[in-house]
Parts: structure tokens; C-alpha cells; sequence
């Protein structure tokens, strides 16, 4: 029976910090609390990657991270210090690296083509007989022969294979990519033979006992998700903890009869950060986005026109090859036509995809699902009949065959894509009223959550799925935690921002940046001041080609990037701009140190399997990848927590967020009971009850403050009180008792957050 996690922590293995290092830090890691380590993906994938999900090789773990035997090394001194290991699992594509013999699998494709045994391995469309790759840099450009392979720069093709090169803008790949990556090409895992030899390896390690759980890396691009959790929960030990990243939108929720304990922790990061966000301040940030930007209030137009985008733009060899499946089973009607209704169905999709299996009935929320984006499709075509004959086949509703089948598993592999891409990576660098709510698995139009419905949230974890994940941070996120944590209280403040921002866009130079970029940029230099101006270049540079309005990744405007690189260095170079900034930082600071530690508190004892991202148990400003994957200096973080435990008090935010963090992991890992079920909202009473957040799991207390600047703008908490049942109550941060009523004059006094449990 396999060891299930009170809480993890994630690392990310690269080459030079690999099993070794990961060893090396099992002392801290127990040390800290945790009960497992969560390592990024450790099979062999492109030398040098950066971050594992380009695997190439699934009988071999990793070389550059020191190969299996450095993996038992690793694992045999974690299991020293009481510590298990999660993996990050990838089922859904492969990489086709320079040079392409580095993938053997694939390798055997290109020489055999069908004829290969490998072929069954990929999402292949075999009807132009080869594959078809998009490699070359000029129309006229050929491959030379050198002896039996034929080279491209650093591509090598066997030679005399069946493939075919082609110019990589107008060649479509017959090959289904991971989203719009042309060098990851998606697996067939729902193929039993390809499941087994892809999974053989990490399931050996997990019937061996040197892997307690999998995370299962975007199983939205799955044939069928619920099949493939079915089999590889069947084929692991029993108990295997299994977590889907599985991104949820709005009010939906993971799919009933998936196996597995829940999601990778992003439903649970968007309820937490809306938390701290004043609904008070929506109506005059958007007001103040709309008037400064000259964009729009509605972010739901802007997210319409980003997924049409990738639709005409990033994914059209998907949509393409949905396309052609769609005309071939209604052949009367016109293929043009009928891929403008796919592109408009795909736009209105409300989530990433439905769940859809030929054969079985659809269930109640597909068919709602389908119902709202045909709604939607409706609203923006003219030809009614025609979606009429189209929306039955996305559920499988129009009769059986393979094309009917085919086009029900393909069109929801689609969807998923045109939703990250789209929104994601596109709309959400669009629309910056608030960019702290622009994040994975966010809505930006959720401004805020309250705390009855943090509560229900909570309820419903602890009674349907204790075992899921949490998180507030990881190697995907856009800005990390206490970046949003300071960004929260412009919801407080927003008349002190729209002065700050009006202030600082006058005394800086003239703007070349797009109006939202510029929005965006201020944003950022709040959010992570203080930071270099080569970090903001670099977040900048992304940030402007994910959005894809002036310049873009391919096609970009060279012109326009070094303008928006030499506005930065303006900006930052005036030191009285720069002291205005600090200024404003510092008048966030307090209020942005309190929604750091409540946000960290609550995610670390609500219901769910925390999880800490690398370094994240201090106080950081890191932005999107890679700045998020950075090294971490865990020497000092090792100098901290041995300071802590001999009773020195924090000096600053990072040594609080510290003691939070490891004093609310080792209670957790010290009573599991506590934690693993059950879970009670507690109401403070008194005029500033709104400023408290308060629950109780099993003998545990957890009591935050939240809209801390509301709070010192009404005077504080006056004689708001919170009852607690029996007691007496100790706080594990400050080391003070408390009997009911607690004043939170007193239990919110020398910090902003309580962890209380039951003296005695």
C-alpha cells in the first residue's frame, strides 16, 4: 500500500540539479514538513531540457539528472528522512528533437513510416502516406545525404524514409502537436500497447515502492481521460495517489467517476486569491483600465476574438484535419462552411472539453456544455440547418462509424488546445484590468470570492475529494503568489493606484508601447519591485508575443520589441520615478505581508494535499517561466528554519512566511487525522467581522485576516471577537494562549494569521 501525502513539495530537476541534489535537500524537506517530494517529470527527455516534458526515450530515466541508479540513490535517502516521491507523469506527447535519432521511437517512424511498429504510437494522419514535418528555413532549402542518414543543420532524417520535409510556414504538420508545438507530437496511450511500453518504467517504480503518487501532466489531450486513469490505477500498487492536471473553469467540476483524488491544485488557487480581493474595487479598476487603455470592460469579447486567433492563426492543422473528418461524413454540404461552424463551436465552448466516449451516452453536463456553445456558435452563423446537422456528431449523437467516432474523441482533443492557447496565452496578456485574476485555470472576470463562498468550496473538497491538490503557486503560473498577494490590495486602493499609474505614465516618456502592454507594465513593476530591468525586459518580451496584437513569436515587429526594451530602460533609469515606486510599494507592503501569510495559511490547512512550490516557503516576486525556475538558495533556507526552531523571531516577511509554512506542514504531518476529512466554517462577531476568515479542522484553528487595508481604514478590529470551542488555545506561530471569545485585537496582533490548536 502506497504512503499517502499529507502535503508536497515540488521540485524542478534540470541538469545540475538533478536525484543528487534532490538528496541532498531530504533533511530540510522533513524538516519543513512535508511528506513527499514532487519531482518534475524524470524520464529520459531532449538533452539539456530545461523541464522534462519533452521526453524522447520512456525506458530510461533522465541521464542529465543522474539516470535510475541515482533515482534509487535519491530515493533510498528521502525514505531515510521519512519522505516519499511523486512524479510528474506526461502520456500525452513525445518530442521530435534535433537531431530526431535521439528518439528512437519516432526515428523508426520516419524510416518505415506505417509499415513501423512505432507508428501506431502517434496521432498520424497517414493519408499523404509519410510525415510530414516542417523543418526547412527557406522555400528552396533540401536536406544534403551523408552516407545513410541526411542532414538539416541539426536535424538528421534516415535516409530513403518516408517523410517529407517542407518549409516551416507553409507546410501543416499531419501530426497532432501538443497545443501549437510543432517539436511535440502527441501520443496514442488509449492504444494498450503503447500505454504499456510508455508507462512500464514509472509503473515498475511504483510496484517497486520507490514512487508513491503520479501527477498526471494535461490529460485533456487524451482519447479518454477516465479510461487511461482506469488503467494506470489498476496497473500501480494499491493506493497510489494519482492527481489530473485538470484545468476547471467557472463552476465546473472534475468528472465524478475519474479515478482519482483530484486535480493539481488550480480550482483551489483561484477560490484562495479571489479571497483577498475587495469587490468594492471592480467597478473603478475597470473603470480606470477602460479610461487609461482605451480597452474594453468586457473581457468575454476580448476572449472571443483571442480564440478565433488561434483557431485562424496557431492551430489551424488541427482545425484543418477536423475539418476534412467533418466534410467526409456530411459530404453534401460545403466544406467551407462547415469549417467556420467547427471554428465557431470551438470559440463558444465554455470549457476545455467535454468527456465524450462513442458508444456511451453523453452525460448531463456534455450535453449542456454542447447546448451553450452551440448557443454561442448560433448567435454568430447564419446558416442554422447546417449547425443543426453538426452539434449532434460532437456528442456522438448522430449515429456510428470510425469517421463519427473519430471526429467525437478529435473534436474534444481540439478544444482543450484552443482554450489554453487562446486564453491562456493569448487573451489573458489582452486584458490587464487586474492581472493578478489573469492566471492558469483563473477567470478574470471573477473579481472575487467571498468567504461563504471559500466555505461551500471547502465543504464540498472535504466531503467529494480530501485527497486532492492545492496550490498557489507552481512552474506554470504566471506571476507567483505574493506578487498576486501584493497586486490584491490595488483592489483595496484603487483610487491610489489610478494616481500612482496616471503620475508615473506623465512623468515617464512618451509610451511606443500597445496601451495594455503599457497597463500591464506598471502592473508588473508594482507587483515585483523591486526587479532588474533585463527580469522586466525579458517578462516584457513575452508577455507582448504571447499577446500577439503589435509583434508575436513568429512575425514579430523587431521595430517595435527593441522600442518597448528601450522604454524600459527609460523608465527604470529615472531615479525620481524610481523613488515614487518605492514609495508606493511601501504603502502596499503591510497590507500585502498580510495577504501573503493568510493566503499561505489557508491553502496549507484547508481541505486538499498542499503542495509548496520550490522556494515558495519564503516570500518571492518571480514572474512567469522561466524567472519562476530559477535556483533556489536553499542554504539560506535551511539558516532560517534552524533559527526559527531556536526561537528567533522573523526578521521580515520571507523568515514569516517561513514559520508559517513549516509550522502549519509539521502540524499536518503531525496529525493527519485532522486533516483528512471534516471541515468547519467559524464566524468572528464585532463590527470588523468581515476582515476574518476562520475555520476549524479535527483540534485545528485557522484565523486570517483578509482586505487588510479596509481594515486599518475603519480604525482595526474595535472588540470584533471569535469564539472557539473548548480551549484553552495556543497559537503555534506566536507561542500565545487564548480562551473564547478571543479578542483578535490580541490573536491577530503581532501577526496577521493564527494557527491554533487546543492547549492540554
Amino acid at each position: 500500500m502506497s504512503k499517502a501525502p499529507t502535503a508536497t513539495y515540488r521540485l524542478q530537476l534540470r541538469k545540475g540539479f538533478g536525484f543528487a541534489e534532490a538528496g541532498e535537500l531530504a533533511g530540510y524537506l522533513a524538516a519543513l514538513g512535508v511528506s513527499h517530494v514532487y519531482l518534475s517529470p524524470i524520464l529520459q527527455a531532449t538533452p539539456g531540457s530545461a523541464h522534462g516534458y519533452d521526453v524522447v526515450d520512456h525506458s530510461r530515466v533522465a541521464e542529465d539528472l543522474g539516470g535510475e541508479d541515482a533515482f534509487r540513490e535519491m530515493a533510498a535517502r528521502l525514505r531515510e528522512h521519512g519522505l516519499g516521491i511523486v512524479i510528474d507523469l506526461v502520456p500525452n506527447h513525445m518530442a521530435i528533437p534535433a537531431p530526431e535519432t535521439l528518439n528512437p521511437a519516432f526515428w523508426d517512424v520516419l524510416r518505415d513510416g506505417p509499415d513501423s511498429p512505432y507508428a501506431r504510437w502517434f496521432d498520424i494522419d497517414w493519408s499523404a502516406g509519410a510525415v510530414v514535418l516542417p523543418v526547412l528555413g527557406s522555400p528552396g532549402d533540401e536536406a544534403e545525404a551523408d552516407g545513410d542518414v541526411v542532414r538539416y543543420h541539426d536535424h538528421v532524417f534516415p535516409r530513403g524514409g518516408r517523410y517529407r520535409l517542407g518549409y516551416w510556414r507553409d507546410t501543416r504538420p499531419n501530426y497532432r502537436r501538443f497545443f501549437d508545438v510543432s517539436t511535440l507530437i502527441a501520443l496514442r496511450p488509449e492504444d494498450p500497447e503503447v500505454f504499456d511500453r510508455t508507462h512500464a518504467l514509472p509503473l515498475r517504480l511504483v510496484r517497486k515502492g520507490l514512487v508513491d503518487g503520479l501527477r498526471i501532466d494535461h490529460p485533456d489531450g487524451l482519447a479518454d481521460p477516465r479510461d487511461y486513469l482506469r488503467r494506470l490505477t489498476g496497473r500501480a500498487r494499491p493506493g497510489t495517489w494519482v492527481v489530473a492536471e485538470k484545468i476547471l473553469t467557472a463552476d465546473e467540476r472534475l468528472p465524478g467517476d475519474w479515478p482519482c483524488a483530484g486535480t493539481t491544485g488550480y480550482d483551489a488557487l483561484g477560490v484562495i486569491g479571489g479571497l483577498f480581493n475587495d469587490p468594492a474595487g471592480e467597478e473603478p479598476l475597470t473603470e480606470a483600465y477602460t479610461v487609461v487603455t482605451g480597452g474594453r470592460g468586457d473581457f468575454e469579447a476580448v476572449e472571443r476574438e483571442a480564440r478565433r486567433y488561434a483557431a485562424e492563426r496557431m492551430l489551424v492543422p488541427e482545425v484543418d484535419r477536423l475539418a476534412d473528418l467533418l466534410a467526409k461524413i456530411l459530404p453534401g454540404d460545403d466544406p467551407a462552411a462547415l469549417r467556420r461552424a467547427l471554428v465557431e463551436l470551438l470559440v463558444a465552448m465554455p470549457v476545455y472539453r467535454t468527456y465524450a466516449v462513442p458508444g456511451e451516452e453523453p452525460s448531463a453536463h456534455d450535453l449542456e456544455i454542447v447546448a451553450q456553445a452551440a448557443a454561442g456558435a448560433r448567435a454568430a452563423l447564419t446558416d442554422g440547418e447546417l449547425l443543426d446537422r453538426v452539434v449532434p456528431l460532437l456528442l456522438g449523437l448522430a449515429g456510428r462509424d470510425a469517421l463519427r467516432d473519430e471526429f467525437v474523441v478529435r473534436f474534444q482533443q481540439t478544444s482543450a488546445p484552443m482554450m489554453a492557447k487562446g486564453v491562456e496565452d493569448t487573451a489573458f496578456y489582452r486584458w490587464s484590468r487586474l492581472v493578478s485574476l489573469n492566471e492558469v485555470g483563473g477567470d478574470p472576470v471573477r473579481f472575487s470570492v467571498s468567504p461563504a463562498e471559500f466555505h461551500a468550496y471547502c465543504a464540498e473538497i472535504a466531503a467529494e475529494r480530501p485527497g486532492t491538490m492545492t496550490t498557489l503557486s507552481t512552474h506554470d503560473t504566471k506571476r507567483q503568489e505574493d506578487v498576486r498577494a501584493r497586486l490584491a490590495v490595488l483592489s483595496e486602493l484603487p483610487a491610489d493606484w489610478t494616481e500612482a499609474v496616471g503620475r508615473w505614465r506623465a512623468r515617464a516618456p512618451d509610451s511606443p508601447l500597445d496601451p495594455d502592454l503599457d497597463y500591464l507594465m506598471w502592473q508588473t513593476i508594482v507587483g515585483g519591485w523591486p526587479l532588474s530591468g533585463q527580469r522586466l525586459k525579458e517578462y516584457l518580451t513575452k508577455a507582448m508575443r504571447e499577446a500577439k496584437t503589435r509583434t508575436a513569436w513568429v512575425d514579430g515587429d523587431a521595430a517595435y520589441e527593441e522600442a518597448v526594451l528601450a522604454h524600459v530602460d527609460a523608465v527604470l533609469a529615472d531615479p525620481e520615478l524610481a523613488d515614487d515606486i518605492e514609495a508606493f510599494v511601501a504603502l502596499l507592503a503591510p497590507y500585502a505581508r498580510a495577504n501573503s501569510l493568510a493566503q499561505k495559511l489557508v491553502q496549507l490547512t484547508m481541505p486538499g494535499v498542499p503542495d509548496v512550490y520550490q522556494g515558495c516557503e519564503l516570500a518571492g516576486l518571480s514572474l512567469v517561466d522561466p524567472d519562476n525556475r530559477r535556483p533556489v538558495d536553499y542554504a539560506r533556507r535551511r539558516e532560517l528554519l534552524a533559527d526559527l526552531d531556536a526561537g528567533t523571531v522573523p526578521a521580515d516577511l520571507g523568515g514569516e512566511k517561513l514559520l508559517v509554512t513549516s509550522r502549519a506542514l509539521r502540524l499536518r504531518d503531525e496529525h493527519p487525522e485532522w486533516f483528512s476529512g471534516g471541515y468547519e466554517p467559524l464566524a468572528a462577531q464585532g463590527p470588523a467581522a468581515g476582515h476574518a476568515l476562520a475555520f476549524r479542522r479535527g483540534g485545528a484553528v485557522t484565523v486570517v485576516t483578509r482586505l487588510p487595508a479596509g481594515l486599518d481604514a475603519r480604525g482595526g478590529w474595535d472588540d470584533t471577537h471569535l469564539a472557539l470551542p473548548g480551549g484553552p488555545w495556543h497559537d503555534l506561530l506566536t507561542g500565545q494562549s487564548y480562551v473564547s471569545p478571543a479578542p483578535l485585537t490580541g490573536l491577530l496582533g503581532m501577526l496577521p494569521v493564527a494557527l491554533l490548536v487546543e492547549a492540554g
